[in-house]
């Protein structure tokens, strides 16, 4: 590897810790470091709401899949645009006007219940795994890079990562974003697109080498397009990772609007992935990892220093995700988690709450924020600890994204009904949430461990589609046949919701 595309690199890492630094400058309290003050506007919210969520996945998976399946392999990134689109046209400004931190305070405000709480347990452990996963995926370019050990590459990298994260929180995290949003944007539309196209022969050049199914939009198969919709698309619109984003808007305006820009930008980066996927294919054929498709362009058809600032792309959307990840779940942790086992050491069962007492709670679960320097340093303490295990895992775990498949799959089974269920339907209960919830997360572990008993590959059953079929609809049963069958959510509760999620807040 060129030493000018490693100083690309390196110059890049620097410049964001000096990310870390400028936003350390902007944050005062707890609103800060945790979601920016609540002050995003429209540019800088499409930014990092498109950075959070192009991850690995999107920049160099999705030039793989265009490598190996044509146009077709856009799916999966639109899956993700899809996803970004209608949480942010149908409940975006909902959840903005809550003022809340976490998925769970919604849960809770919604149903007036403390039952709810278990589902901060599954968030956890869903977004410490996004975190790791996309820790492991930078580091691996790095092995590439720099030839070093697989250790010192997670150490480096996720340093990195941690060190922004803690000093800044969400204001050097979007700040970063915006950096690399900008650098993914140069990287795929400005260099990696036209250049690989020309290299190719243009599009024309493209319809004379590759078969006809490369222009198919289904050729990768329908059961594979399905499973991107399940997985990407619903998890999407329940995440704790987007839904911080989400609380960072300045207004529920910005929340659709800037959204809405984002998911279509994520739609066209998809498309131009895979095109990218194809010249390269017919560029330099027999490529056998589809995951070192993105590496190859950027070395092999970018110029010297400009396959730097492509590389520097991939790495910074697996760096936005990995930091998104991070500060989610430092802020689940200290927000939901210790609240609940505090609550189970003192053996104290959950039970109904007021309006007055579930909006307390989400008021006051990461305190109340006027301690500012105090608060501030706590925060940073989880995301620090958190930070650090997270780096154990990438290091530890034998297979990171089969645990991230799993933490997937238990988010969507087992809380998209509750979540969802929620704020769309005002006769869903508490009670039904927390069955729905329990039924739907144990259907996907049993299907889950039954097919991988079954199954001759290790992980077939890991990886499979059934098991967050079966918790989907075993949990969508249980919400709607005990919603039905239990008393009705207190009226005052319901009031309290409707107050607080359909009238804009005060400035």
């Amino acid at each position: 590897m060129n030493w000018l595309n490693a100083l690309v690199i390196i110059l890049y890492l620097c410049a964001m810790l000096l990310f870390g630094i400028w936003g350390r400058k902007k944050t005062a309290d707890a609103s800060d470091y945790l979601v920016a003050g609540r002050r995003l506007g429209g540019l800088m919210y499409t930014g990092t709401m498109s950075a959070v969520v192009l991850g690995g996945a999107a920049a160099v998976g999705g030039v793989g899949l265009g490598y190996t399946y044509g146009l077709s392999g856009a799916w999966l990134v639109t899956a993700i645009g899809l996803g970004v689109l209608l949480l942010s046209a149908i409940f975006a400004p909902i959840i903005q006007r809550l003022k809340i931190y976490t998925v769970t305070q919604m849960l809770t405000l919604r149903y007036g219940t403390e039952s709810t709480q278990a589902a901060s347990i599954i968030m956890l452990a869903y977004t410490l795994m996004l975190a790791a996963t996309s820790t492991g995926a930078y580091a691996s370019i790095f092995v590439v890079l720099f030839g070093w050990e697989r250790w010192v590459s997670v150490l480096v990298g996720g340093s990195v990562v941690l060190i922004y994260a803690v000093v800044g929180g969400m204001w050097s995290i979007t700040l970063a974003d915006m950096a690399q949003f900008l650098l993914m944007t140069l990287g795929t539309f400005g260099l990696m697109l036209p250049i690989a196209l020309h290299r190719a022969g243009g599009w024309g050049g493209l319809h004379a080498r590759l078969d006809a199914e490369f222009f198919s939009f289904t050729g990768i198969g329908a059961q594979s397009i399905i499973t991107y919709f399940v997985v990407y698309t619903l998890g999407l619109l329940i995440g704790q990772d987007i839904w911080q984003r989400v609380f960072t808007a300045r207004t529920p305006g910005v929340a659709r609007w800037g959204g809405t820009a984002s998911g279509l930008y994520c739609i066209v980066f998809g498309v131009v992935g895979a095109i990218i996927g194809m010249a390269t294919r017919v560029v330099i054929p027999g490529i056998e990892s589809k995951d070192d498709v993105f590496a190859r362009v950027a070395s092999d058809l970018l110029p010297v220093g400009l396959g730097g600032v492509a590389l520097a792309a991939g790495v910074a959307a697996m760096m936005s995700t990995a930091s998104g990840g991070l500060i989610a779940a430092a802020t689940v942790a200290r927000a939901d988690v210790l609240p609940l086992l505090q609550k189970m050491l003192r053996q104290r069962h959950p039970h109904r709450l007021s309006a007055y007492e579930a909006a307390s709670q989400a008021d006051s679960a990461v305190s109340a924020a006027h301690n500012a320097e105090e608060d501030v340093h706590s925060h940073r303490g989880w995301v620090l600890g958190l930070g650090v295990v997270v780096l154990l895992l990438s290091l530890a775990v034998p297979d990171v994204v089969a645990a991230l498949t799993i933490a997937y799959d238990i988010l969507v089974g087992g809380l998209f009904v509750a979540i969802i269920g929620g704020l769309v339907w005002q006769r869903a209960t508490g009670t039904a949430a927390l069955w729905s919830m329990i039924v739907g997360s144990v259907g996907t572990l049993a299907t889950m461990a039954v097919l991988e008993a079954q199954a001759s590959e290790r992980f077939a059953g890991i990886y499979a589609n059934e098991p967050i079929y079966v918790g989907l609809v075993a949990s969508a049963v249980v919400f709607v046949v005990v919603s039905l069958a239990s008393a009705p959510t207190d009226p005052e509760v319901l009031r309290a919701w409707k107050e607080r999620s359909h009238t804009p807040a005060a400035p």
